[in-house]
């Protein structure tokens, strides 16, 4: 337990506040946090001030440690999440025990969006890489939000056929394409999201180690290891203390492909 102005801080827990009136201006401020971390997700930023306030009187704010887990497929769907800070990884682990990574989720970023599908128990793993504040919104309060905002349901309708598709093409990369084949897609596809053109060269702003490489597409970190060594050695790409740099990128996608 943490003790910081008048709050009483419990990793993973709800943040709870002390009842006296010398902390009525932190509980505003903390409120306040609420809509500016709602209004940093795009499907947020064009609320109403009567929306955001409903909205952020009802959000809870929970923080998460490196390693902790937010949810299990056992849990419930019964909220959906936005990541105020931090980073979190969405994945699966498989009948033998090994991790998939499904997806990575930055700041500003909705996740656990089938929780508006139905109330079925969640079928993936949702873990903080870092330390981690994430806002939770009960599905009935964005139900009534989607019932009085036609365009915040169809942003809702468009980002749950942008995560299917990006599913998709995942299991078609590793089903059938080669090792190879796998790591020229799921680089093509890190640049998507996270690429930073600087000059003539792209950086993918995501650090990931190899193994991480290795669970986004389903092969072995060995694997991942030499595909990422023999990309050098073609000059194709820089690899630098989990930094990936693509020095051709029209090369990559020709590569990609090829097959």
């Amino acid at each position: 337990m943490v003790v910081a102005s008048g709050q009483l801080i419990y990793p993973g827990r709800l943040i709870v506040t002390k009842t006296c009136n010398a902390d009525q201006s932190i509980r505003r401020a903390a409120m306040t946090n609420k809509v500016w971390y709602l209004k940093r997700c795009d499907l947020f930023e064009r609320l109403t001030p009567e929306q955001a306030e409903h909205l952020e009187g009802r959000a809870v704010m929970r923080r998460f440690v490196r390693g902790e887990i937010v949810y299990v497929p056992s849990d419930l769907a019964r909220s959906v999440l936005v990541l105020a800070s931090g980073r979190v990884k969405i994945k699966g682990i498989t009948l033998d025990g090994k991790e998939i990574i499904y997806a990575f989720i930055e700041p500003g970023e909705l996740f656990g969006e089938l929780a508006l599908v139905d109330e079925t128990p969640r079928d993936e793993f949702a873990e903080a890489l870092e330390t981690s504040e994430i806002l939770a919104i009960a599905r009935d309060d964005l139900f009534a939000l989607m019932a009085a905002r036609p365009d915040f349901s169809l942003g809702i309708t468009k980002l749950l056929g942008l995560r299917r598709k990006r599913i998709e093409t995942r299991l078609r990369n590793i089903m059938f394409r080669s090792n190879r084949q796998r790591v020229l897609g799921v680089l093509l596809e890190l640049l998507d999201s996270y690429g930073e053109r600087l000059g003539p060269i792209w950086q993918i702003r995501l650090r990931l180690s190899h193994q991480e490489l290795a669970s986004l597409i389903g092969a072995t970190r060995e694997t991942v290891t030499i595909v990422l060594g023999q990309l050098q050695l073609e000059g194709l790409i820089r690899v630098k203390r989990r930094c990936i740099t693509v020095l051709d990128r029209d090369r990559l996608v020709t590569e990609s492909n090829a097959e």
